[in-house]
C-alpha cells in the first residue's frame, strides 16, 4: 500500500520519496545508442509528447499505440513505488532504442545520455498553468505530499518546495542546454494554438517523413478529447494506490489560462514578481 511520504532531497532536488530509494539506480542508468528522453517538468504536456512520438514512430499506426499504456510503452525513469515495476526495472529490460520519460532537471539527467548524444525532446509550459494542473496531481496521485491549500502548495512552488524542485531553473537550464545538444524545445501553448505545425517539427526532429494524411490521423489521435478517451493514454489502467482518479482525473482540462480560475488578484501579483524575477536575464518567454 502506498502512503503519502513526505519529499527527499537528491542532489539538492526535492522529489517523491519512493523515487529518492532507487536514485542510485537511476543514475546508473546506461543508456544506449538512439535512446530518445521526453523531459519536461511535471504538468507540462508529457503524456500528450510522449503520445505524440509514439504515433510518429509508429507511422500513424494507432492499433500499434494500443499495445499498452503510455507509462509503459514510454517508461519512466526515475519512477518507483512499491507493488509495480520501476522505470529503471522495464527500460533495463528493453533494447536500445527506447522511448524513456524524465521529469529530470538538466544536471541530472545520467550521464550516458549525453555519452550516446541521445537525442532530447523537452515541453515547457506557462507556470501559471502548471502550478494549477501540479497542485490537482499532488491530491490525486498520492505517493506525493499532501499538498495543503492552494495558497500553502502555491508558497511551495515558488520556493521551488514541490515535486522536481524550482520550475525556473528547470526551464530555464534545459533552454541552455539546447544550444549545446541535440534537444527540440517546444511549448505547450504553441503545441495547443497549431498542433500540426509542433507535430511537423517534431516529425523532422525524428527525421519522419510522413504524409499529410498520417499528420493529420496523428493530431486527431491527440487532441485532448481524444486522449481523455483513451484508456492506453490516460493512466486509468494505473493502481488507484498511486493515482486515485475518483479525487481529480489524470487528464483534466487541458486548456491553457485555466489559472485564472484559482488565482486570486494579490496571488498573482505575487507570482507576476516570482516569474519576472525568475526570467530576469533569459530570453525564454511565455504566453499566459
Amino acid at each position: 500500500m502506498t502512503t503519502r511520504t513526505p519529499l527527499r532531497l537528491v542532489s539538492g532536488i526535492p522529489v517523491v520519496g519512493y523515487f529518492a530509494d532507487n536514485w542510485e539506480n537511476v543514475q546508473r542508468f546506461q543508456a544506449g545508442e538512439g535512446d530518445l528522453v521526453i523531459d519536461t517538468y511535471p504538468k507540462s504536456g508529457t503524456t500528450w509528447i510522449s503520445e505524440i512520438v509514439d504515433l510518429i514512430l509508429h507511422n500513424g499506426d494507432t492499433k500499434k499505440c494500443q499495445r499498452g499504456a503510455i507509462f509503459e510503452r514510454v517508461p519512466f525513469l526515475e519512477f518507483a513505488v512499491p507493488n509495480m515495476p520501476f522505470g529503471t526495472e522495464i527500460l533495463n529490460t528493453r533494447e536500445p532504442p527506447r522511448l524513456v520519460k524524465s521529469h529530470l532537471p538538466v544536471q541530472l539527467l545520467p550521464d550516458s545520455f549525453w555519452e550516446k548524444n541521445c537525442k532530447v525532446i523537452y515541453v515547457a509550459r506557462n507556470p501559471k498553468d502548471v502550478l494549477v494542473s501540479y497542485y490537482h496531481f499532488y491530491h490525486m496521485a498520492v505517493v506525493h505530499p499532501d499538498p495543503g491549500t492552494f495558497e500553502e502548495f502555491l508558497q511551495n512552488f515558488i520556493k521551488g518546495q514541490v515535486s522536481f524542485g524550482s520550475w525556473g531553473d528547470h526551464v530555464k537550464d534545459w533552454w541552455k542546454m539546447r544550444q549545446q545538444r541535440d534537444i527540440l524545445y517546444l511549448f505547450y501553448e504553441d503545441m495547443k494554438e497549431d498542433p500540426k505545425r509542433e507535430i511537423r517539427k517534431v516529425m523532422k526532429f525524428l527525421g519522419k517523413d510522413l504524409s499529410e494524411d498520417i499528420l493529420e490521423k496523428i493530431h486527431q489521435s491527440t487532441t485532448f478529447k481524444a486522449m481523455k478517451e483513451n484508456h492506453m493514454a490516460n493512466y486509468s489502467t494505473i493502481p488507484s494506490t498511486v493515482m486515485d482518479h475518483t479525487i481529480s482525473p489524470f487528464m483534466r482540462k487541458g486548456t491553457p489560462g485555466d489559472w485564472k480560475s484559482y488565482f486570486t488578484v494579490a496571488q498573482n501579483e505575487l507570482f507576476d514578481e516570482y516569474y519576472k524575477k525568475e526570467m530576469a536575464g533569459t530570453d525564454l518567454t511565455f504566453h499566459f
